[in-house]
């Protein structure tokens, strides 16, 4: 079949962002005013700093300024995928910190059930479920790898379980898949109503919350924070930078992170004929073992979301609208699409979108304060934020409160990763990386020099 065909009706919009639901905006911020924390940002990980700093002392008076609308980038358009790793899997937190990683693994999932509590305390209906997921091996040498993750995870205690080829294909059905790695600690959501539910959740405990309202600048002013806005300004004591993918307040922070560009398909919803075909009765999330890798889940209304295998970095990290479509991805997301599921021919795809995510050159998140500890941020999730930025905010008030707790002990977050080059350097270096994960792939998964190098440097370009 012309895969590509199944593009033909696609609406170049995210999924869901495109929803009836979707909550009107909240006044921009007009005049000057003081607060006890400001918090710049309306991701998920502004938000939860947001909420949580109103949980912990509910007379703290916060303000949150969002640029745009809430959850309208990464946030809201993601996969859903909510993982319990704060270091974008055992694997890559083992070669980072093993020293501490049974203590990562035990508060990631710790996170994961803090978080599950706070959605049903504020009544936050973002079709939770947990399901678990998979990692499905696609190529022979993929089988190994998941063997040696495995043995990894039972060092530390982590819930992991080997399928072969027949026990993965009773899970999700397709001719493609040889084996799995079962995971029982992901969980499934609707990330843009996560996203809005967080937005009530403060509004509701009085946080005072500030749509299309860019921050402008920060800089110290007497004994508080200064953030000029278009229209005004916020005093604040403490500030919590929760940017992500967009240009930092502090340029010396931008040389640790990159926008990259990762794009997804939604389908149809699945008619039961179709579901039955596929299987998928635990309805578990799976993504496939290779560098270029894919994401795929379910919605709560039985459709799949197909995304990933391509991510792309723009010549001086430029974030822009136009970036985030893509048809040659898109075709080749689809192709790949009925490759995997041949089943589903008349299948079509009905939404195609793209955005920018942060990436550090360690592949998980990293903290720091500025302005004598009255600034904080954290960024570097490469998409892996949406259970890790609960963790992050967390991290953001305990810097600055300036408590030593288990949290602010971690090497994870007293160490920064190394920076990335500057332009051209950096366009080129990344150009490399990708090339060189496209040809591991093809490879049998035989990294090159280039690859074992950045491993020595501890870059670790694993995915």
């Amino acid at each position: 079949m012309d895969a590509v065909r199944a593009l033909r009706d696609v609406s170049p919009t995210p999924f869901w962002l495109d929803d009836p639901g979707r909550p009107e905006a909240t006044s921009a911020l007009v005049g000057n005013v003081r607060c006890d924390l400001l918090v710049v940002g309306g991701g998920y990980s502004g938000l939860w700093t947001a909420l949580i700093a109103k949980e912990r002392d509910p007379s703290c008076d916060v303000v949150l300024v969002e640029g745009e609308e809430i959850g309208w980038a990464a946030s809201g358009r993601n996969g859903g995928f909510c993982e319990s790793s704060l270091t974008h899997g055992l694997g890559n937190g083992f070669e980072r910190w093993p020293d501490e990683l049974a203590r990562l693994e035990r508060l990631g999932e710790t996170n994961l059930q803090e978080m599950e509590d706070a959605i049903g305390r504020h009544g936050i209906d973002c079709d939770w479920e947990r399901t678990g997921a998979l990692d499905v091996a696609t190529e022979p040498h993929h089988l190994a790898e998941l063997r040696e993750l495995a043995e990894l995870s039972a060092r530390y205690g982590a819930e992991r379980t080997l399928l072969d080829a027949d026990e993965t294909r009773a899970e999700i059905s397709s001719p493609t898949f040889l084996g799995a790695l079962r995971d029982d600690s992901t969980a499934m959501l609707n990330p843009a109503r996560l996203a809005w539910g967080l937005k009530r959740a403060c509004l509701g405990l009085g946080v005072r919350v500030h749509e299309r309202t860019r921050a402008v600048s920060v800089e110290e002013s007497g004994a508080g924070i200064s953030v000029r806005t278009p229209y005004g300004s916020v005093l604040a004591g403490r500030v919590a930078l929760a940017t992500n993918a967009f240009p930092s307040l502090l340029k010396r922070h931008r040389l640790y992170t990159v926008p990259v560009y990762d794009y997804a398909l939604m389908t149809q919803p699945l008619t039961a004929g179709q579901l039955a075909s596929v299987g998928w009765r635990s309805r578990r999330g799976f993504s496939d073992a290779a560098n270029q890798f894919h994401y795929v889940r379910l919605s709560a209304d039985n459709r799949i979301l197909w995304g990933g295998y391509d991510t792309l970095y723009h010549f001086r990290g430029k974030v822009r609208a136009e970036h985030d479509q893509r048809p040659e991805t898109f075709a080749t997301l689809a192709r790949h699409f009925f490759r995997t599921f041949p089943q589903l021919e008349d299948l079509r795809f009905t939404h195609a979108w793209g955005g920018a995510i942060d990436t550090c050159t360690r592949f998980s998140a990293f903290f720091d304060t500025t302005h004598r500890g009255r600034v904080a941020y954290a960024a570097g999730y490469t998409g892996l934020g949406v259970g890790a930025t609960r963790f992050g905010a967390e991290v953001m008030l305990d810097l600055l409160a300036g408590a030593s707790t288990e949290r602010t002990r971690l090497e994870m977050v007293r160490r920064k990763p190394l920076p990335f080059p500057p332009e051209p350097a950096r366009w080129a270096g990344i150009q490399a990386t990708r090339w060189s994960l496209a040809r591991a792939d093809r490879q049998a998964g035989r990294r090159n020099l280039w690859l074992k190098g950045l491993d020595r440097l501890g870059l670790g370009f694993g995915s």
